[in-house]
């Protein structure tokens, strides 16, 4: 009797210890969390930031809430007021826009481009008469395409001149570039899918020949050099900025000024067309030992025919900076602006009052992400904060730009939205965002925070998101969202912005998640960005454990339940966390991952890690140190992602298996390089994947999202 007694007594509390390490959590568990998306969290919401409709006049109307309830205001600059209207309310400004969706519409308005048969059309707005502008078009040498690799679409990529009388684009030849392929999946035969994707390395790349087409009266001016390769200065495309990049156009359509980018992004070379005879004008040259940016966000180059001058922007003294040039004989006048900080974007050149208008990173005390509007000189004087408030200020000038929108806020600071002269003087108060009602149903704004680089000395910057309803006694699992760029990185906006993904969601699970930038990213130093040039594989990693093991001296977390996530360049981190890493990461959920860069488009990898020749790619490919897993790690990837292909994780996933490795994958069959329809089934996947192995919790079973993310 006393044995069975001590047999039972011993089995009940073997259950009472499993079912303490065993939690379950519920369905009304994940309807909570799900409760701070943002498409939960905006109907809280009052007052929130201002969507100008502009009208004559420098006037414009926009919509706020309030409890609810839709106003309308209608604001006049000049006279400084705001005005409750209802003659606007609901509505929106109709579209100015012409042509169809694939045209581009001149500045005049009554002519568009469009692409047929690999060659340009002039389309009259009015009438809808067709004009062939080309003809010597044919397939991967067609005018105009927008084929980046890992983005593409029917839209021709060309800048009209001022007077809507020609444009500068280009015939690209892609003729001798690879293939890339993906296959649908369906009932019956699949369907081939294939479009040129240059890899890093590839001897042949896409190169454009550029033109200049007379519109008025067709005819083609090509300028006399050698092809370009497909590069530009703002990322890895030549329309990231929407447009045909690194071109401005004199006035008058004589002249067009252009930037040439050497294949590995070290080379720029300025120069200037004749539009009538295609003869080009070395102006000037500038190379550097890692790769050349024009600004972040936006190029900040200009060309200023009255004067004779070029606003250019450099990074030669380790911060990126505006300088004045002479554009006939290619000499520097005089840095415009100097110091430790970055001029971002460049927005508005008054050549009349000799004055530039720009956003800037890092002059102010504080968070060095913080952009404020500054004014200054072209000779480097008068510089002037015209947004001196504490935050990041997000400017929207006014159409005749003497007048701007500012919204400026914290990560924890809700949006302050004020109309302002270009002397920076306030004219109205427009709208403070109110999250008290948000507030009231027990949401809270993550928590910025500062803590050293894994070398001690460099300061880092982050967020970090609690449990609204935290036990003093417990130390909670964390998890390390990331995106190491480096041409951006994890946190991205530094504005107020009530949801963030799901990174407060999953905290209300059981976690903090924080949210580290590392080194590298852009928006500071050019020493600080190049930290990883030639080894992306670093992924900002021996950042983000040190940030970690930093805030674990000030927050509850639990050092040993790490776990790790991250979408396409995130995907690449993750993966490189569990593997070279393992004895720290212990849950890892890769998404998208380019994990071979070799397996990744041209432009990208051959610009942030150099020339094949010139850098070890294979020590930093992912799948080589797939062998070193210890933790828990799903894969996941799209089957037709057109942006970072899939053989890019099925290179890991055959690694793994040859490894012996036990792991997860999911894949979506025709989704691209975001999920889209099947992105609620992503995050649930993702949620319970780390409940169970990072909280050991168990998750209720097929949980169905009630909403669609909000990323």
């Amino acid at each position: 009797m006393m044995n069975r007694y001590w047999l039972t007594v011993t089995a009940c509390t073997l259950a009472i210890t499993a079912n303490a390490q065993h939690k379950t959590l519920t369905a009304k568990d994940y309807e909570r969390a799900e409760s701070f998306m943002g498409y939960n969290t905006a109907k809280y919401i009052d007052h929130a930031s201002v969507q100008p409709n502009w009208l004559d006049g420098d006037k414009f109307w926009y919509n706020t809430k309030t409890d609810g309830t839709e106003q309308t205001f209608l604001v006049d600059p000049v006279k400084k007021t705001k005005t409750l209207t209802t003659d606007y309310k609901g509505g929106t400004m109709p579209s100015r826009r012409g042509g169809g969706r694939n045209e581009v519409l001149s500045p005049d308005g009554k002519k568009s481009i469009l692409i047929k048969d690999y060659n340009l059309f002039v389309k009259d707005i009015a009438s809808g008469q067709l004009t062939q502008l080309t003809t010597d078009g044919i397939k991967d040498y067609g005018y105009a395409t927008d084929n980046a690799g890992w983005k593409h679409s029917d839209a021709p990529i060309l800048r009209w001149s001022p007077d809507s009388k020609k444009i500068a684009t280009f015939q690209q030849d892609q003729r001798n570039s690879q293939d890339m392929y993906l296959v649908t999946t369906n009932v019956g035969a699949p369907v081939l899918k294939a479009w040129k994707y240059p890899l890093p390395g590839d001897k042949q790349i896409a190169t454009i020949r550029r033109v200049v087409i007379d519109v008025e009266n067709p005819k083609v001016i090509s300028f006399n050099i050698p092809a370009d390769q497909h590069r530009a200065t703002l990322s890895d495309d030549i329309s990231s900025s929407g447009t045909f990049d690194d071109i401005d156009w004199k006035a008058d359509g004589s002249e067009v000024a252009f930037l040439s980018t050497s294949r590995d992004h070290k080379n720029e070379k300025f120069r200037i067309a004749n539009t009538s005879t295609g003869a080009v004008r070395e102006v000037f040259e500038e190379t550097v030992k890692t790769q050349f940016e024009s600004g972040q966000g936006a190029i900040n180059w200009r060309y200023l025919p009255a004067s004779k001058e070029i606003i250019w922007y450099s990074e030669r003294d380790n911060w990126g900076h505006l300088y004045l040039y002479d554009a006939t004989t290619g000499k520097v006048k005089n840095q415009i602006t100097k110091g430790d900080w970055v001029v971002t974007r460049l927005l508005k050149v008054d050549e009349k009052t000799r004055t530039l208008y720009f956003i800037a990173n890092g002059r102010e005390k504080g968070n060095p992400y913080f952009g404020h509007f500054y004014k200054v000189g072209f000779d480097g004087k008068n510089l002037s904060n015209l947004t001196p408030e504490e935050g990041n200020h997000v400017v929207s000038l006014s159409p005749s730009e003497k007048y701007f929108i500012d919204s400026y806020s914290q990560p924890d600071v809700p949006q302050i939205t004020v109309l302002r002269g270009l002397d920076g003087k306030l004219i109205t108060s427009l709208e403070k965002t109110d999250v008290s009602r948000l507030t009231a149903t027990g949401w809270k704004a993550p928590t910025p925070v500062s803590v050293k680089a894994k070398d001690g000395k460099t300061d880092i910057y982050g967020l970090v998101f609690t449990p609204t309803k935290m036990d003093a006694n417990q130390k909670y699992p964390v998890i390390d969202y990331i995106y190491p760029g480096p041409q951006g990185g994890s946190v991205g906006s530094w504005a107020f912005s009530a949801s963030r993904g799901d990174n407060q969601a999953l905290a209300e699970l059981g976690f903090i998640v924080v949210v580290i930038e590392g080194t590298s990213n852009p928006d500071r130093s050019k020493s600080f960005h190049d930290m990883s040039y030639g080894n992306m594989a670093e992924n900002t990693l021996p950042d983000q454990i040190a940030a970690i093991r930093q805030l674990s001296a000030k927050y509850p977390i639990d050092t040993n339940k790490v776990g790790i996530w991250g979408h396409s360049g995130g995907g690449f981190a993750t993966a490189a966390a569990m593997f070279r890493y393992p004895d720290f990461f212990k849950v890892g959920i890769s998404e998208s991952g380019n994990h071979d860069n070799r397996n990744y488009e041209d432009d990208w990898g051959e610009r942030y890690n150099g020339l094949v020749e010139n850098a070890d790619y294979e020590a930093q490919a992912n799948q080589n140190y797939a062998k070193n897993l210890k933790g828990k790690l799903m894969l996941v990837h799209g089957m037709m992602d057109d942006n970072v292909p899939p053989y890019n994780t099925l290179l890991v996933v055959e690694a793994l298996e040859k490894a012996n490795k036990s792991f997860d994958l999911v894949i979506f069959p025709n989704s691209a390089h975001g999920y889209g329809a099947y992105s609620p089934y992503m995050m649930r996947r993702r949620w319970d994947y780390f409940v169970q192995h990072l909280l050991g919790a168990e998750p209720p079973k097929d949980y169905a999202m009630k909403g669609a993310i909000a990323r």
